[in-house]
């Protein structure tokens, strides 16, 4: 979100929090969260209709092309009720809908009273929509109920109402029904708000707590800080401090987001709004810390958030490794804006240096990949996906295994590799190649429960490794896209788990180890090598291409010379002759294999560790 203010005046100081509500709107992915936003920008005032367009908040270029809402956007709208006739201030935030940027929607929901979930009148409930409902009652907000899209052909909002109604505890008619396209019901659910939810609690006479819930990184600015007090004010000119670090700054700039930033003369309790101290470290700023005022500063700080655990790792490299130090810096900033990702430093004798990155899912990691190459200009290598996994060698050791080259070599005790567990929301129809797909990918079946006639809820534990590649590729092509997967850690679990080297001419290239099941190792080790054959060019020599578990060789390919017909001049005489030459040419090539080494060209790597979601987004494309 760009962090210059508009040339409009400054807001007036603390609004009475009893004005105040602050709600975000969750739901599953695809289901109108950014369209109800637009319509509540449009219908507020806050945007014009000559400057307004789709997805207003979605402000990433890479939001607007795949139509998905990423980043959290917090934004301001002034409101005058149609109930009591008063005028009040609703701080509106629209959250991401897909599983991998749960912790978005986490973070959001600790800055609000209330939620809206939105439930789409075609597709009805939906996986993320159980699982946000959930996030919302840990938090202990008040939930208004919505269904959006009414004016599809298609919609069924008296059959969804029910079931929703089942879910939250409510009476069908007290859902109510929207069109974020038409703008239809958005004004009556603009006055539900201010009669449903409760305005903030907070004491503004305390010291000052502010709780930080998002930052993001401005060229021109610094780190812009994005804060909802909750005790106390914040004006211009104060000197306030990070609870965490205690580093003290001064305020050059305190506003708001409606939905451009616009500078205030202060916020008071209950309020959203952004700080800006000129800070350029953007560690200063971490996401969930609290803000105090210098001269009195808070003796509590307020809960903040619970870290979020990665899921899946990847190698970072860039293309010229040159650029490493440009890497490390994109993503010190990325890190800023997304709090999910975690990274450290690694190095590659294949690779070079990179850094060993922490994702929350496969379209966190593509995001987090593309955003660097189009904000930093830069063109990076990823390698294969895996997971965590706890070894204990036979003498009683433990080590954590993030990267298939830290697999220890030595006699293995046991392996426990991460369990989630999966609810997966379809059409009764397909419960047979659901349940099929689970049971391929070692699923152990938990429950199933029909939420009505023709929708049905299956409940699996499975390995991640087995769910992070294509399976929920697999789950919608197998439904025709109806499925809607959900999942969440649950522990560990031993597992028959096996290391598959992939050796060139006896040597290892530790970029395409891989830790998979021991009943997949052979597919695994003929997909690469046969994949690899075809991608390093031929040398002088002939080149073994091999897939091993430690000194076990499971697959073999050939990569055949290229050789000079030395026959040619030969155009008569003794066959000694030619057999002469040929055996000349057989030891030339035996010196060269022994002294050889195989280049493997970047683009080979490019292709070899491309997987097969990538290949599809880029389909895409």
């Amino acid at each position: 979100m760009p962090a210059i203010p508009s040339a409009k005046a400054p807001q007036p100081a603390a609004t009475n929090p009893a004005q105040i509500r602050n709600f975000c709107i969750i739901a599953h992915i695809d289901h109108g969260k950014s369209t109800l936003a637009d319509r509540m920008l449009g219908i507020t005032g806050v945007v014009e209709d000559r400057n307004m367009r789709a997805q207003y908040l979605d402000r990433m270029d890479i939001e607007r092309e795949r139509g998905i809402t990423i980043k959290s956007q917090a934004v301001r709208l002034p409101w005058r009720s149609g109930i009591d006739g008063q005028d009040y201030i609703l701080n509106m935030i629209d959250t991401p809908g897909h599983v991998d940027f749960t912790y978005e929607v986490s973070r959001s929901l600790a800055a609000c009273e209330g939620a809206i979930l939105l439930v789409d009148c075609a597709q009805g409930i939906e996986a993320q929509t159980l699982a946000n409902l959930y996030l919302a009652m840990e938090n202990n907000l008040t939930i208004i109920p919505v269904l959006n899209k009414i004016d599809l052909p298609a919609a069924q909002p008296e059959k969804f109402a029910i079931e929703l109604a089942n879910l939250i505890g409510c009476k069908p008619e007290d859902c109510l029904r929207v069109s974020g396209k038409t703008g239809e019901g958005v004004e009556v659910l603009l006055d539900q708000i201010i009669k449903q939810l409760p305005p903030p609690v907070g004491d503004p006479k305390a010291p000052t707590r502010a709780l930080i819930f998002d930052s993001v990184y401005d060229s021109y600015r610094g780190v812009v800080t994005y804060v909802r007090v909750v005790d106390g004010h914040l004006s211009p000119r104060d000197q306030i401090q990070m609870y965490s670090t205690g580093v003290r700054h001064e305020m050059l700039e305190v506003g708001v987001i409606s939905p451009e930033p616009i500078a205030s003369n202060g916020l008071g309790v209950g309020e959203v709004g952004y700080l800006i101290t000129g800070v350029k470290d953007v560690r200063q700023s971490r996401v969930g810390d609290t803000v105090t005022t210098y001269n009195n500063p808070a003796k509590v700080a307020l809960a903040g958030y619970k870290d979020p655990k990665p899921m899946v790792f990847s190698g970072l490299f860039p293309l010229d490794g040159a650029e490493y130090p440009m890497l490390r810096d994109a993503l010190d900033k990325l890190q800023l804006n997304d709090a999910a990702l975690v990274f450290e430093p690694e190095s590659s004798a294949a690779l070079g240096f990179g850094f060993r990155c922490g994702f929350l899912g496969l379209l966190h990691m593509e995001i987090v990949r593309e955003r660097l190459e189009r904000e930093a200009d830069l063109t990076l290598i990823s390698t294969a996906p895996s997971v965590v996994y706890n070894v204990t060698l036979e003498d009683g050791k433990s080590l954590v295994v993030t990267n298939p080259s830290e697999y220890p070599e030595g006699k293995i005790s046991e392996v426990k590799e991460p369990i989630v567990k999966a609810t997966i929301l379809a059409p009764s129809e397909f419960i047979g190649t659901i349940i099929e797909l689970c049971q391929q990918r070692r699923g152990v079946q938990k429950g199933m429960d029909y939420l009505s006639e023709d929708r049905i809820e299956i409940r699996y534990t499975l390995p991640l490794a087995e769910i992070v590649f294509d399976f929920f590729d697999q789950l919608k092509s197998r439904t025709r896209g109806y499925a809607s997967l959900d999942y969440e850690p649950v522990g560990e679990e031993p597992g028959d788990l096996v290391k598959v080297d992939i050796l060139l001419q006896g040597e290892k290239v530790d970029a395409f180890s891989q830790i998979v099941h021991r009943d997949k190792a052979y597919a695994y080790g003929v997909k690469m090598t046969e994949k690899l054959r075809e991608l390093i060019p031929r040398q002088q020599f002939e080149v073994p291409i091999q897939a091993a578990i430690g000194a076990k060789i499971i697959a073999r390919e050939n990569i055949r010379a290229i050789r000079k017909d030395v026959l040619a001049k030969c155009y008569g005489g003794d066959i000694t002759r030619k057999r002469k030459l040929l055996e000349k040419q057989k030891e030339g090539k035996k010196r060269m294999k022994m002294v050889g080494r195989v280049e493997v060209p970047q683009e080979a790597f490019i292709a070899a560790l491309t997987t097969d979601s990538d290949k599809a987004s880029e389909k895409r494309k």
